[in-house]
């Protein structure tokens, strides 16, 4: 059964060392991440941010019990569980199947992740073009050819990321 948890970023360690002292070594945790890549002054920066922000996803066959989801209510870096994840346990499980298929072999999303609709307007997050918005004229699975401005150009799917304006 998976929950849907908000957690202090600063006590994720200690949050998950609490699930694993009281539900054993069976609790699985999944935080889906993203590598952006900033160039400034002619350096590249790397950031890794978390695409879920303060949510993380766990897995417990437990935790339809009650009993168990009030012992964790109070554990450290614990915020919340978010109600009715119950009822969504299919949409959870396809997302963490689409971030798994598009992870790389560190961990991170790629860009194949997202999903592009023509003539959208995105915004990229990651590579040369951070923070320059484009619209995208078409797509195929290894690149993306965009309008920025008046510019046309086509950019790779897999080193760079993007998110929808």
């Amino acid at each position: 059964m998976w929950t849907v948890i908000k957690f202090d970023r600063k006590n994720l360690a200690n949050l998950k060392k609490e699930f694993f002292n009281k539900l054993g070594k069976d609790v699985k945790f999944y935080l889906p991440k993203l590598k952006l890549n900033k160039f400034l002054n002619k350096k590249t920066y790397t950031r890794e941010i978390f695409l879920l922000g303060d949510y993380l996803l766990c897995f417990h066959k437990d935790f339809s019990k009650s009993s168990i989801l009030s012992s964790l209510k109070y554990s450290k870096g614990l915020k919340y569980f978010l109600n009715d994840f119950l009822s969504s346990q299919t949409d959870i499980e396809k997302f963490i199947k689409k971030c798994k298929i598009n992870e790389d072999q560190n961990g991170f999303l790629k860009g194949t992740f997202f999903n592009f609709k023509n003539k959208n307007k995105f915004e990229f997050i990651s590579g040369p073009f951070t923070n320059l918005m484009f619209m995208v004229l078409k797509e195929n699975n290894v690149s993306i050819d965009a309008l920025i401005g008046q510019y046309r150009i086509t950019v790779s799917k897999e080193n760079n990321l993007f998110r929808p304006v």
